[in-house]
């Protein structure tokens, strides 16, 4: 009996300094400007994505916050309910923000049913005898139309610089795509390196992301029915609500702390149900090994 308790004890006293190790001061500190930084750089690449890359992280967050004051402001007037207000102004923040990463994932979207012929067109640049600054200038005028853009202001940093690396880096912050940081670090080890393997490489390279392409197609056709399921079953209720509150009685029950806390559990209860539904359904987006 006494060695179990001993080993109680001494079981408990590690678990204890592994949290005192989580809550300490630096740890929290560190790991706090750290989340923070990825927030930053997170909205950021969002927003290059999304083609406003000359609109900073702060203005975009002001921008968002005047329009949740406005929504919540009109779904305060239209309704008369004050928790409404509330959330309309949080759903109007937060629906930015939502609405800019969906552009932006639209792009990306785009973009990478283009990244193939990017790729092919590479190969024959290359074969042709082109040097590998050439062969991405002339993606500006042969490439995909919506990439033409991109490779044009390559050119441009380049002849500017003469910066070959310099010129990559640009481009890949500028597109923010795991493909195209792929593509770029290819370039730039064949051009720092040399050898006669790069037209192969290019060419499994545009096989893969062709392969990729369909699974993931298939894979989002199957399963956009949870996402609008999701949508509709979160939209839904609130519809109702707002409909009810049209009734000036319904709109002062629920003004009342009964009211606010109904609404309340429904909003979090919302909220979680969505972020399951969405996490269930969601594909795994590659991330930015060569940011």
């Amino acid at each position: 009996m006494v060695t179990g308790i001993t080993l109680g004890l001494l079981a408990g006293a590690g678990v204890l300094l592994i949290l005192m190790a989580f809550w300490s001061p630096a740890a929290t500190a560190t790991s706090k400007s750290t989340r923070e930084l990825a927030v930053v750089r997170h909205l950021r690449e969002d927003l290059m994505r999304a083609g406003f890359e000359r609109i900073p992280v702060a203005g975009f967050l002001a921008l968002a916050f005047i329009l949740g004051c406005i929504v919540g402001a009109i779904s305060l007037l239209a309704t008369g309910i004050l928790v409404l207000g509330g959330i309309g102004a949080i759903a109007g923040f937060a629906g930015t923000i939502a609405l800019m990463r969906w552009r932006a994932q639209q792009r990306r979207r785009a973009n990478r049913a283009h990244w193939p012929d990017v790729v092919d067109h590479l190969i024959a640049s290359v074969r042709s005898g082109l040097g590998m600054p050439d062969a991405i200038e002339q993606l500006s005028k042969t490439g995909p139309e919506t990439l033409r853009s991109e490779f044009d202001a390559f050119a441009r940093q380049y002849r500017a610089t003469g910066s070959f690396n310099l010129a990559v880096d640009e481009s890949k912050e500028r597109l923010a795509d795991p493909v195209a940081d792929r593509l770029f670090e290819t370039l730039r080890m064949a051009r720092d390196v040399g050898g006669t393997e790069l037209a192969r490489v290019l060419r499994d390279f545009s096989s893969f992301l062709r392969e990729e392409q369909a699974v993931r197609h298939e894979a989002e056709a199957r399963q956009s029915w949870v996402v609008n399921a999701a949508r509709l079953g979160v939209v839904a209720p609130w519809i109702v609500l707002v409909m009810l509150a049209t009734r000036p009685e319904a709109a002062a029950a629920y003004n009342t702390p009964g009211g606010v806390l109904v609404i309340g559990i429904g909003l979090v209860i919302s909220v979680i149900a969505y972020r399951l539904m969405l996490a269930l359904g969601k594909l795994r987006e590659e991330e930015r090994w060569f940011a």
